[in-house]
């Protein structure tokens, strides 16, 4: 694995961990939301994530299949460009049910390399 692979994971790593730091003492997505500096602190990482996954090699990216790397994109286009149309109930759904796991396969892959 390349340097900068290394490197874009470890951000995706760091950002996983920080918004799960950031939203742990929130009980669900309307105290989210009204938690401004939180909220606008968890959309920066999500848009930092994103653009990790863009920086990724498209070999890393093409072996590792089981990470939905377009949606994780798709994502953070939808936050930088659309970021009042941001739906915080969504956001909230991804930080509960996909961030954990999301987090835990790419520390799989940063082990194997």
């Amino acid at each position: 694995m390349s340097e900068k692979d290394k490197g874009n994971l470890s951000a995706i790593i760091d950002s996983c961990s920080k918004i799960g730091k950031f939203t742990n003492d929130l009980w669900d997505a309307d105290a989210f939301f009204a938690d401004e500096k939180t909220f606008d602190a968890v959309l920066m990482n999500f848009v930092i994530i994103g653009e990790a996954v863009t920086r990724l090699s498209d070999k890393l990216k093409e072996k590792e299949t089981q990470i939905p790397w377009t949606k994780i994109k798709g994502f953070r286009n939808i936050v930088a460009h659309d970021y009042f149309g941001v739906d915080a109930e969504e956001v909230w759904q991804i930080i509960k049910n996909n961030l954990p796991e999301l987090e835990k396969e790419i520390k799989k892959i940063f082990k194997r390399q």
